[in-house]
């Protein structure tokens, strides 16, 4: 089996690296990742005639390593046109993302954007994350549960166009873990996103500013403050039992089945009968 492998948070993200060593016994792996991090980004693609810096490392043997200067979607891009053209990878797996990806976090998120590149080309694709945005998060029961989940979603894959998997794990050792749930995306929302930027804030949120960020601080112009998106990510009402962010936070792992075809079916009837 062939799978390309990107994710968001950039190629030296230990994430990655899980993810590669989970993945590893299937196939042959061609990872192409972000230079940088690339939280937020959706399915952004780095366009406009930009120039983007890509360097091939050096990788090990059924490990082919590439990153590239630009957005999760752009990788997949590259992978696909550039590294193994005019093969295609039977697998497209992004992941595995630092911090859940469950409920509208989803629509966000640059590890799903890179699934939905996948899917746009017709091939099978997965988007993995874990619910923890510590620094040094534990991946090892994604590590040690991802493969069954990928080899019955493989053997199980839908057939629509489109389709792919939003795979969350909840941040809890695997002995834990309750078991695993089919969902759908929840309905939640952040509130108080934006908050004056403090050494003392991102502390206490476990995050350690760049030093890109900290040049960024101190070249401000004049009259120019600064902040940070935070906030508090608030579930909605009515949600209903199979809501992907509430089953995470109870223990379970969710597999969440999205689709690039945003049309609301609902919607569509209503409309036909009126107009």
């Amino acid at each position: 089996m062939r799978i390309l492998i990107t994710n968001d948070d950039g190629y030296r993200s230990p994430g990655l690296i899980s993810l590669v060593k989970a993945l590893a016994p299937f196939g042959e792996l061609t990872i192409v990742a972000p230079k940088s991090p690339q939280s937020g980004m959706s399915m952004a693609v780095t366009m406009g005639y930009k120039p983007i810096a890509v360097k091939h490392l050096e990788g090990c043997e059924g490990q082919d390593w590439w990153y590239l200067d630009g957005t999760p979607a752009s990788c997949i891009k590259y992978g696909l046109d550039n590294v193994l053209y005019p093969q295609r990878p039977d697998l497209v797996v992004s992941g595995i993302n630092h911090g859940n990806n469950a409920a509208t976090a989803a629509i966000y998120s640059g590890t799903l954007g890179a699934a939905m590149e996948g899917a746009i080309n017709g091939i099978r694709s997965i988007a993995v994350s874990l619910d923890s945005f510590a620094d040094d998060p534990d991946f090892s029961a994604a590590v040690k549960l991802f493969p069954g989940i990928v080899k019955k979603l493989l053997e199980n894959y839908g057939p629509r166009f489109g389709g792919f998997y939003n795979v969350n794990f909840p941040n809890l050792p695997a002995s834990a873990i309750k078991g695993i749930r089919v969902t759908r995306m929840g309905m939640a929302h952040w509130e108080r996103e934006y908050v004056p930027y403090r050494e003392d804030f991102l502390q206490s949120h476990r995050h350690m500013p760049s030093k890109a960020d900290l040049t960024y601080v101190e070249e401000l112009e004049e009259g120019e403050e600064v902040v940070v998106m935070a906030g508090d990510f608030v579930s909605n009402p009515g949600n209903g039992p199979y809501a992907d962010h509430l089953l995470m936070r109870e223990g379970w792992i969710t597999i969440t089945p999205h689709n690039i075809d945003n049309s609301d079916p609902a919607e569509f009837e209503r409309l036909c009968a009126i107009i």
